[in-house]
């Protein structure tokens, strides 16, 4: 199982932006998905934004689209959630999860069943 330690969580005004960082230890290969979800409270833990080991793949939460930019450095084992013009309904528990470990699986998925090992989680909180 690898560690994932998330990062830049926090307290933000509404309309702001934060980038929270994730680095992955304990492999080392790149062969894995990475992928944020959050829980706020009182709810489900819902997917955010993935990206494939390659890349290629990149899908996001349709309230985030258009706000949200997730990228990854191979080289650092590193992800990154850039968000942008919070609102405080994206105040919640941010979570960085890897999964899909498989070269030929070079897709995303939203079904955290498919992810195999969880961060700690960060907590975000927009104040309007």
């Amino acid at each position: 199982q690898l560690t994932l330690v998330e990062s830049g969580g926090g307290l933000v005004q509404a309309g702001g932006s934060r980038r929270f960082p994730c680095v992955v230890s304990g492999t080392c290969f790149n062969n894995y998905a990475l992928a944020w979800f959050r829980q706020a409270p009182g709810s489900e833990r819902d997917f955010v934004a993935g990206i494939s080991w390659s890349g290629r793949s990149i899908d996001y939460e349709d309230s985030v689209k258009g706000r949200c930019t997730i990228s990854r450095d191979n080289g650092k084992n590193s992800v990154y959630l850039q968000m942008n013009n919070l609102k405080p309904e994206d105040t919640a528990v941010y979570y960085c999860a890897e999964g899909l470990r498989d070269y030929s699986r070079d897709f995303v998925t939203n079904m955290d069943f498919e992810y195999d090992s969880w961060g700690q989680g960060i907590q975000v909180t927009v104040s309007s």
